[in-house]
């Protein structure tokens, strides 16, 4: 684990490599696509549901990082015609893609469904992730062959509310298709979070020549928890007052994933292990029982596969 990280001094150049990152328009996406953009990547593909918001962004940034090559896309992971004609675009537009950050994330959002019949938070936390991964995957691996020497890694944005907030049985997947299942946003939520650190564990298994890790950024002041406080008043007289005195920074909470993406790769202190859950800032975790079992990897694997085929989806492809 490294003890600090300084992500002005300790990411590598990124010069030729092309980055796409959901949510990173606002919170600790936003803080990632600034902090990428000092090292000169070839390109950051920023996908927001508001381009205008992600122009804002853009031009905030190149005020300090004036030459910083940012594409704004429009993705509203609660809609697969969106996801499609996001990657549709992106694959139009780039031959190459070498990190992708599944950054964006809902959170204790009242109880509705996503445009496909998914749980809200489900759905754009985990569901929607997976089918854009699924339609990308095939330029990363593109881009493995093409370039020998590319470093080609995902990582999944989770949170400790993947471990807090899930029964000790793991995942409930039948009851993803009702808006008020569990009768609690933040069972609801969990069970997204503990979604993205199963799907990362299964995406280094399937794909083990790319990095693929999940983190939790830590408890951060960011614009996630509005909604939540509004839907849960008992939350915010209880989470506001600790999130005020113990959270950190947007700019502190992309630190741990910005170390997952850049840092050297391997097993050991200090080093990016694929498949792996970290915490503020590079530390492994992996002492929780639900995140490392193998039945719930490959459970989730299969119902979202199958799910996602359901609705035409291209399936998951072989490594080339």
């Amino acid at each position: 684990m490294p003890r600090t990280f300084n992500s002005a001094k300790d990411i590598p150049s990124l010069e030729e490599k092309v980055i796409l990152i959901t949510g990173g328009n606002a919170g600790i996406g936003a803080s990632t696509v600034r902090a990428l953009a000092l090292h000169q990547p070839a390109c950051i593909y920023l996908c927001a549901r508001k381009i205008s918001a992600a122009e804002a962004l853009i031009q905030s940034i190149h005020e300090t990082s004036p030459k910083a090559n940012i594409v704004p896309l429009q993705l509203d992971l609660s809609s697969f015609d969106s996801i499609r004609r996001c990657a549709e675009e992106f694959n139009q537009q780039s031959d190459r893609l070498d990190i992708l950050f599944l950054n964006a994330g809902i959170c204790a959002t009242p109880p509705t469904l996503t445009n496909e019949g998914y749980e809200s938070q489900f759905g754009v936390n985990h569901v929607g992730h997976a089918l854009l991964t699924q339609l990308l995957i095939p330029k990363m691996l593109r881009t493995q062959q093409d370039h020998p020497k590319a470093d080609v890694r995902i990582h999944c944005t989770s949170s400790m509310g993947g471990v807090v907030f899930v029964p000790a049985t793991g995942l409930d997947l039948q009851q993803m298709d009702k808006a008020d299942a569990f009768s609690h946003g933040m069972v609801r939520y969990g069970h997204s979070k503990l979604s993205n650190i199963l799907f990362a564990r299964a995406l280094a298994q399937h794909y083990p020549g790319i990095n693929t890790t999940s983190s939790h950024p830590g408890t951060v002041k960011s614009d996630i928890w509005g909604k939540a406080y509004e839907e849960h008043k008992w939350l915010s007289r209880l989470l506001a007052p600790v999130v005020w005195m113990t959270g950190v920074s947007t700019d502190e909470g992309a630190k741990t994933q910005l170390w997952c993406a850049t840092a050297a790769t391997g097993k050991g202190n200090g080093l990016v292990e694929n498949g792996k859950f970290y915490v503020p800032t590079g530390k492994l975790s992996d002492d929780n029982k639900n995140q490392k079992n193998q039945a719930l990897v490959d459970e989730l694997w299969e119902w979202t596969s199958k799910e996602l085929a359901k609705h035409g989806a291209p399936g998951w492809p072989a490594t080339i």
